[in-house]
């Protein structure tokens, strides 16, 4: 921009406008048909997001007329209610799903960081004891496994089927999250850990007062990792525990209804209100649907933010 300003004896004097960053030598200026097909292409993706859930929250309010006229989803509003979402909270079985999610996300999330961080911690030392070992152990696990029998039959030996651990420890760890923390916490300032032991404190104070704040973005990235695993795991429900229908998880629940179309065990309204005519089977099984997704969309915005410094930094790193 051209500014214009009084020198003194009146004389004026005119600034140069700023210069435009140059652009690399390898980087062509955008043309008009590639800033529209990428604007087409980017607005397709976002369609191709977006318009499932915007059908399934739709139908999910729509009533049994709106949904007779559609044929079955419904695309554009049409009589909107909230009978299946008072039908579906009011069921017991939806509620005790809904508080048994919440506790094997919170307990699993917490034992899967914890885990995760003391033997990324130890990892990421060069003079631990083993580690070197244990990294190539822990790598050669991600490529080879037991399989489903034997794990199956190491949990039901270990006396976990029909029991809540049976839940969470099988899946507690992933190597991936531990590689993405232990390539993070290597590349710690040397020189703050070094201040630290200088200070007298051990391996424990340095990860709590040290690694772990200047680590938050790849914490809160593998933290919802884990938690998005846990909320929407039921497989090893089928494994453990397929016919204690009072410690199914709400994908589980959700999961037989739909497949099935059958009443839980248990439910005073046979099948979430399927037998109540004001209320459509379909709006139920979709209010179901976005019962499942809710708290992960409250969730996700406050941790979106690390991702770029968290995943991304941690899997360059190191």
């Amino acid at each position: 921009m051209t500014k214009v300003f009084t020198l003194g004896g009146g004389k004026r004097a005119v600034a140069a406008p700023r210069a435009r960053a140059a652009r690399p030598p390898w980087q062509e200026r955008p043309t008009v048909a590639g800033q529209s097909a990428k604007g087409i292409t980017l607005g397709g993706v976002l369609a191709v997001m977006l318009v499932p859930l915007w059908i399934v929250v739709v139908t999910s309010l729509s009533t049994p007329g709106a949904v007779n006229r559609a044929g079955g989803l419904v695309v554009w509003p049409d009589g909107l209610t909230f009978q299946a979402y008072r039908e579906m909270l009011t069921d017991p079985t939806v509620r005790t799903a809904l508080v048994v999610s919440l506790g094997i996300t919170v307990a699993g999330t917490a034992l899967s960081m914890v885990v995760s961080i003391l033997c990324a911690y130890g990892l990421s030392r060069p003079r631990s004891l083993g580690h070197r070992l244990i990294l190539v152990l822990l790598i050669v696990t991600m490529f080879v496994s037991g399989g489903l029998i034997p794990t199956f039959l190491v949990v039901t030996g270990l006396g976990g089927y029909g029991q809540w651990w049976a839940l969470i420890l099988p899946s507690a760890v992933s190597v991936f999250n531990i590689l993405v923390l232990r390539s993070f916490y290597a590349e710690t300032s040397a020189e703050l850990i070094d201040a630290a032991r200088m200070d007298g404190a051990g391996d424990w104070r340095i990860l709590w007062s040290v690694v772990l704040p200047t680590s938050r973005a790849v914490t809160a990235v593998i933290t919802l990792f884990y938690a998005v695993g846990y909320w929407n795991s039921f497989f090893n429900v089928m494994l453990y525990m397929p016919t204690d229908s009072e410690k199914w998880p709400l994908q589980y629940v959700l999961l037989t209804y739909v497949n099935r179309g059958v009443g839980m065990p248990g439910s005073v309204n046979s099948g979430f209100g399927m037998a109540h005519a004001q209320t459509a089977p379909l709006s139920l099984q979709m209010a179901v649907v976005v019962l499942t997704l809710v708290p992960l969309l409250i969730v996700y915005p406050f941790v979106q933010k690390h991702f770029r410094t968290g995943v991304l930094t941690g899997a360059v790193k190191g």
